[in-house]
């Protein structure tokens, strides 16, 4: 089995292997995109956006199950790749991954991280969210996720990022990547402003 740790979303995060039971972790020593489009594959989480080494998402436990990965990128799983049948890695080194399907959030341009237009970031690029489906309970959704509480008030901008996205909640979410979204289709968010929010939390 293989999983991501220690990031914000399934998509995100340190690669963690099973095998016979335990989980263990992948060294940084050659990790490299084509490795890390695999693991973002195999995970149903697209392709690959950024690579990470160092343990940029937290030492792993357990045994280090890879090093010296030599993925060409078509494999369907990561145990098919060759490896280097010893390592001379610790946790320090342990691999990571930012996933295409990766979604995270915030507010830009306010006071703190509690306000300002919302962005979301997604396929490797910050993009601006449409204020034509957003209501209290995306609003409300945001704010949590966020940290920051509850929804003051609802702002509108214009539309300055590469894409635009639209979501569309049914019910109290922890997150809104798992609400209904899409993602740069024109007739939803025709004549639609860049949402912004405050909401009540003090943000960093």
């Amino acid at each position: 089995a293989l999983r991501l740790a220690g990031g914000r979303s399934r998509c995100e995060g340190r690669v963690e292997l099973e095998e016979q039971g335990i989980w263990g972790t992948v060294c940084d020593d050659g990790w490299d995109i084509p490795d890390a489009d695999v693991v973002c594959r195999q995970l149903q989480c697209g392709h690959a956006v950024s690579v990470h080494g160092n343990s940029a998402f937290g030492r792993g436990k357990g045994p280090i199950l890879r090093d010296e990965l030599g993925c060409h990128g078509h494999e369907q799983h990561l145990w098919e790749c060759p490896a280097a049948p010893e390592h001379d890695c610790s946790h320090k080194e342990d691999a990571g991954v930012v996933c295409s399907e990766h979604q995270e959030w915030r507010l830009s341009g306010g006071r703190d991280g509690c306000a300002g237009r919302v962005e979301v970031f997604f396929h490797g690029i910050w993009s601006t969210v449409c204020d034509s489906s957003w209501y209290d309970l995306e609003a409300e959704v945001l704010c949590w996720s966020l940290g920051c509480g509850e929804p003051l008030q609802k702002l509108s901008f214009g539309h300055t990022l590469p894409g635009k996205m639209l979501y569309q909640c049914g019910s109290l979410q922890p997150s809104l990547a798992l609400c209904h979204w899409i993602f740069n289709k024109s007739a939803p968010c025709y004549q639609s402003q860049a949402v912004g929010m405050i909401c009540n939390g003090m943000g960093s």
